[in-house]
């Protein structure tokens, strides 16, 4: 086998941090090879760069890109499952699963992400609260260790390793393939209803309310209104459509999918980027006023609904060279206070951009370091180069973690390791399961280090 490895800048989503690796792309049978000959610095697999932060680069060691089919993926009707190659992204698989009259069991707000970096993240999406995150719908999935062999996992199956890997950022092992759970849909439609929020309370009321009744629901708020305003929102509830729901020309062809490329955001953005204060202010009026106050049975398209953003090729790049953060904390539903501290300290710094979601977790699952719990998850974007920002960080994560919260490692730019050990208290149980299978510590990242993640 004869790799070729290329000297590579890397960064995640986020555009912080950037690192240089030695990166290749190799097919499932020379991954082993590839990690043997991996050096001090170790190998971390990486998907489509979609993590914000450092979770898919490696500084001085190996980044292996799998290789991988469309061609290859095997859907079961029967069973309402699929079976693909890890590297296989979730927007190659609508295409093939929707117009068959199946959905994923979960989505986050991009279908850019790999199978096995949906595994490895346990992505969540919109529908946490009634279907839990990604990992919870997975039936097996082959892992290649450390030691180059590969072992069959399920949550019967070794379930230690299993649920390790489920969330585990890739420092179990590489995953190569996946069959997991998908849903059956009538339509490639969403039914949407729309409620506009005049501030926080209304808003969190609503949501405690009303969610259940839905399999989807997720929130934008305003962290940039003050006073009478503070916390205004619109909160969108979801679920999928049936054939009886669509207008007459809709329904002729009820499994139609076409997700559509609008725009791209040029290479290159002036510092410090278009996103700014006013920029900001001036999209939440707009954006709030455009919606309804009420309104239900609104039709959305799967892309529409789902992945808005996707439609803008490299919007990353509107917050300039500098790139931003994406903060991502989830709180217990008690500690209602210290999501109401939060925002607040986002509101007094005005840092926030227009891009924030507030949504409710479901219970969690058995992966020791998966994100989601019950309780509030709010995620803001912050342009990385804001003076204060790393302040305002500190202020948060102290409410956080006083609360009984975490932050989500899929997102994170800033934490600090003792942050993640206070978060996570499953974390040493985690890193005993881990060094089982890896004791030489092959597995390695920018993540991994700066948070102590290995011990």
């Amino acid at each position: 086998m004869s790799t070729d490895f290329v000297s590579t800048r890397l960064t995640g989503w986020g555009l912080t941090a950037p690192s240089v690796a030695r990166v290749a792309t190799v097919a499932p049978a020379d991954v082993a090879a590839c990690v043997k000959d991996s050096g001090v610095r170790g190998v971390i697999a990486r998907g489509l760069g979609r993590s914000y932060g450092d979770a898919a680069q490696n500084s001085g060691g190996s980044v292996l890109r799998l290789a991988g089919s469309v061609s290859d993926v095997v859907v079961d009707p029967e069973s309402a499952t699929v079976t693909a190659s890890a590297a296989v992204s979730l927007d190659e698989l609508l295409k093939i699963i929707v117009p068959r009259g199946f959905f994923v069991p979960v989505t986050p707000g991009t279908r850019f992400v790999t199978v096995g970096g949906a595994i490895a993240s346990d992505i969540h999406g919109k529908n946490h609260h009634a279907d839990g995150s990604f990992g919870a719908h997975v039936r097996r999935l082959s892992l290649l260790l450390a030691d180059g062999t590969v072992r069959e996992l399920s949550p019967t199956d070794e379930s230690d390793l299993f649920w390790a890997t489920v969330g585990g950022m890739g420092l179990t092992g590489i995953i190569l393939e996946a069959t997991f759970a998908v849903l059956p849909i009538e339509t490639s439609r969403c039914i949407v209803s729309t409620v506009r929020c005049r501030d926080l309370d209304e808003l969190l009321s609503e949501m405690s309310v009303g969610d259940e009744d839905h399999r989807y629901s997720v929130s934008w708020v305003d962290l940039l209104a003050r006073g009478r305003s503070f916390g205004r929102g619109v909160l969108w509830r979801g679920d999928h459509a049936r054939v009886s729901d669509l207008a007459p020309k809709l329904a002729v062809d009820p499994l139609r999918y076409e997700p559509r490329h609008l725009a791209s955001v040029p290479p290159i953005v002036p510092a410090p980027g278009l996103v700014n204060l006013l920029t900001s202010r001036t999209f939440n009026e707009l954006w709030l006023r455009k919606e309804p106050r009420r309104k239900d049975g609104q039709i959305k398209s799967i892309p529409g609904y789902f992945h808005p953003l996707d439609s803008i090729g490299s919007w990353n790049r509107l917050y300039g060279p500098r790139g931003f953060i994406q903060y991502q904390f989830v709180v217990p539903f008690e500690r209602e206070d210290a999501l109401r501290r939060c925002i607040e300290l986002v509101v007094e710094s005005r840092l926030a951009s227009p891009l924030v979601v507030l949504k409710r977790f479901g219970a969690a699952n058995r992966a020791p370091l998966s994100f989601p719990m019950p309780g509030w998850t709010l995620t803001v974007d912050m342009p990385a180069g804001a003076d204060g920002l790393s302040e305002l960080c500190r202020r948060l994560d102290d409410v956080v973690l006083e609360a009984g919260g975490r932050h989500y490692l899929a997102k994170d730019a800033h934490t600090r390791a003792e942050s993640i050990v206070r978060g996570y208290p499953r974390l040493s149980e985690w890193r005993r399961i881990r060094d089982s299978v890896d004791p030489d510590g092959i597995w390695q990242s920018d993540l991994s280090r700066r948070l102590a993640l290995l011990g």
